[in-house]
């Protein structure tokens, strides 16, 4: 769990030493999306999305952003489910909530293909949501064997656990992940901020419209769509060969 621990490490660290600069306590989050769950039970398609760190209850901006962006992209319905956690220092209780939704969903609504995102710690929870072997320290309900095919893709932000090399997200999940790093973002980028003064100014990176001003959100809805698209139909059988035409009499 040295991943878990590194991330919060992280998260709390850089936070701290960023100070005036960190994820808004005080941004508005849109009142459609504060509840845990869209009205409809069985959509199409769920987007269960753990929102950054200290953002208010619900999907956060960046999960808004992506949320809308995402249902311009797709004539699916598209449902949310906002991870239920405090969003402070708490991956695993937000790993164990989305885990339970994922769980839910398979047993409530087969059809609906689900979509797992995060944002800075909700984009850690999300990773040992998915990991292959991340138990423990708080972390105590894996998905059983088979959930991953109720899952389409998998978006993440500002994720933390980049730094440890992505984490331990199986690898099933490979080609259905976008794991997105804002430029110098210091949370997610490879190396460490030299100063202190470079992580100040590379905070600006991890902050939500770091994410959605440079289109990242954009090209995770993109990313997304695509898996969500149904397979192009099966070429045509090849025609039958014209019979051979009778012999002159």
């Amino acid at each position: 769990m040295t991943s878990v621990r590194s991330a919060v490490a992280v998260v709390g660290a850089a936070t701290s030493v960023a100070a005036g600069l960190v994820v808004s306590t005080t941004t508005a989050v849109p009142a459609a999306l504060i509840g845990v769950a869209a009205a409809d039970p069985c959509p199409q398609v769920e987007v269960i999305f753990a929102r950054g760190r200290n953002e208010r209850p619900g999907t956060g901006r960046v999960g808004a952003a992506f949320v809308d962006a995402l249902r311009a992209k797709t004539p699916l319905n598209v449902g949310v489910y906002a991870v239920n956690y405090p969003a402070n220092i708490e991956i695993p209780q937000g790993a164990n909530d989305i885990s339970s939704r994922i769980q839910d969903m398979a047993a409530r609504c087969p059809a609906t293909r689900l979509v797992i995102g995060g944002y800075s710690l909700g984009a850690a929870s999300a990773t040992m949501a998915l990991s292959s072997n991340d138990r423990g320290f708080g972390f105590d309900r894996p998905l059983p064997p088979g959930m991953d095919s109720h899952i389409a893709a998998v978006a993440l932000f500002g994720n933390v656990t980049h730094r440890m090399g992505g984490g331990n997200i199986s690898p099933i999940f490979g080609d259905r992940t976008i794991d997105q790093c804002n430029g110098a973002d210091p949370v997610c980028m490879d190396g460490l901020p030299q100063t202190i003064a470079q992580l100040q100014g590379d905070w600006q990176n991890h902050l939500q419209d770091g994410y959605i001003g440079s289109g990242m959100v954009n090209q995770a809805a993109d990313f997304v769509a695509a898996r969500l698209a149904p397979p192009p139909p099966a070429p045509a059988p090849d025609a039958p060969p014209a019979p051979d035409a009778p012999p002159a009499p």
